[in-house]
């Protein structure tokens, strides 16, 4: 697995380095064998420091995780378990799909936008936009999926949702996290299959 580590406006320093290349191979080992590659910054955030890891495990299967705490060892500690307990979640569906699954997935060209998050001030008499502003576009793909498999790789890269082309119809599907803390489904076509499962 090649490792990627460094600051973000911050020197991790040789020792921190060290212990990140000795102790996150590990984490992963102990339940993926053939990780592609990981990267872990450090960043500081007032008297916070911030530890993200975003780990490759497969095509187009991406584990990510954080931790804040007042340490930079501590906050690697607590992301890396973040880490470890997802792995280990998924540890059997990860392998039985690494192992099922084609290598070339179907998936649909998309665009992905970053829209500005700036909200106007009506009071300001500043011109109300009809269109959000637009700052950065990128390339995506929507992969065909069990609604299953949705919900593992939303988990897997801590995202808060996830739009899929569902395996069973066809359709464009949507996970997501609900503030009650459970997971939603829309499915514009309201059709599932028997045998379709939102876990």
């Amino acid at each position: 697995m090649q490792l990627s580590v460094k600051g973000k406006q911050l020197d991790v320093g040789d020792a921190w380095r060290r212990h990140v290349e000795e102790n996150l191979p590990a984490v992963v080992a102990k339940y993926f064998d053939n990780a592609q590659d990981a990267q872990v910054v450090l960043s500081r955030q007032g008297s916070t420091f911030r530890v993200d890891i975003t780990v490759h495990v497969g095509k187009r299967i991406i584990i990510q995780s954080h931790g804040a705490t007042g340490d930079a060892y501590s906050a690697f500690e607590e992301a890396g378990d973040h880490l470890g307990k997802r792995l280990r979640r998924y540890k059997r569906r990860l392998r039985d799909h690494h192992r099922e699954r084609p290598e070339e997935v179907e998936a649909s060209p998309a665009q992905q936008y970053v829209l500005a998050g700036e909200a106007i001030d009506i009071d300001s008499g500043a011109d109300e936009r009809d269109e959000p502003v637009v700052i950065a576009e990128m390339e995506t793909a929507i992969e065909s999926l069990s609604v299953g498999e949705a919900v593992m790789r939303m988990d897997l890269a801590n995202l808060p949702a996830l739009m899929f082309r569902n395996r069973a119809h066809g359709g464009l599907n949507m996970v997501y996290h609900r503030g009650d803390g459970h997971i939603g489904w829309v499915d514009p076509r309201g059709n599932r299959s028997d045998g379709e499962e939102a876990g």
